[in-house]
């Protein structure tokens, strides 16, 4: 049994919103990861190969078309974490690379550490031959113009997954949200947070309002009802519903160990797209 299930950020409606073309970059996201997995790869390279789809695609606020701080940069972080071994990297504030989904797996690998940040994390990242590009890269008119609008985005990509092995994996990208201060990091590079997986409880990755993800630990929180034994869809609507003390709304996509996919969430809308164990691929742009 393989399947993965891919989100492509939460938040409100908007007139402007690329419906289509969220919808398709989630689908397209999920086949590739899916690819992956059919041919035998690890969870952690499928949700890599699906987060990395996303990071180059400008209608998601990962990679390039990234959300921008107030002094109009791009810096972005990213997370993975490894169910099988409970092994996690992560990056925060990188600003010339633009798959960082993928400099945060050789953090998870090469390191020694869990999480890098800022010009360490660049550092390593051309240590290890990554390719640099520079800022003005990752910056697309669609984000300049909602920093010029004052407009919020907390948008953020990920995947989780199920291999042939039964092992589990969650990844998750963001450029944060729009106008943030410089070096603010939200809960995408923050396991336990944004991401988590434990091949004994869930693969979560969420996206939303970063702080209040943080205060409850969301990833983890809903990984851990599904292990007390609740269905993937009740468990993520309940840790969802945490979200309520903390003052703020987000969504979450999960995979259990027995492979349910599995998503809830707060916002007016949360893209998505998946291809489940049958090679079955459905995806979702507004609601």
């Amino acid at each position: 049994m393989v399947a993965i299930l891919v989100h492509g950020g939460a938040g409100p409606h908007r007139p402007d919103d690329d419906v289509e073309g969220a919808k398709r970059g989630c689908l397209v996201a999920a086949r590739a990861g899916y690819e992956v997995l059919r041919r035998g790869g690890s969870a952690v390279d499928a949700v890599e190969a699906a987060v990395r789809v996303l990071e180059d695609d400008p209608v998601f606020n990962a990679g390039i078309g990234s959300a921008l701080t107030r002094d109009g940069r791009a810096e972005l972080d990213a997370s993975v974490m490894n169910g099988a071994t409970l092994d996690a990297g992560a990056v925060a504030g990188v600003t010339c690379f633009q798959n960082p989904i993928t400099l945060a797996r050789r953090v998870m690998e090469r390191s020694g550490h869990v999480m890098l940040m800022g010009p360490g994390a660049e550092a390593f990242g051309r240590e290890q031959g990554l390719p640099t590009v520079p800022n003005e890269a990752l910056v697309t008119a669609a984000a300049r113009r909602e920093l010029q609008e004052h407009r919020t985005s907390n948008g953020t990509v990920g995947a989780v997954a199920i291999d042939s092995a039964g092992h589990l994996a969650a990844a998750t990208s963001t450029g944060g949200t729009t106008g943030k201060l410089p070096g603010r990091v939200g809960d995408s590079p923050l396991i336990g947070c944004g991401t988590f997986a434990d091949d004994r409880k869930a693969a979560v990755s969420c996206t939303g309002l970063g702080e209040a993800i943080i205060r409850v630990t969301l990833a983890r929180a809903a990984a851990d009802l599904v292990e007390d034994g609740l269905d993937g869809f009740e468990a993520a609507r309940r840790a969802v519903a945490t979200l309520a003390r903390a003052r703020g709304q987000a969504g979450l996509i999960l995979v259990t160990p027995a492979g349910q996919l599995a998503w809830a969430f707060s916002t007016q809308r949360m893209s998505r797209g998946w291809v489940d164990s049958r090679g079955e691929g459905c995806g979702f742009g507004a609601d």
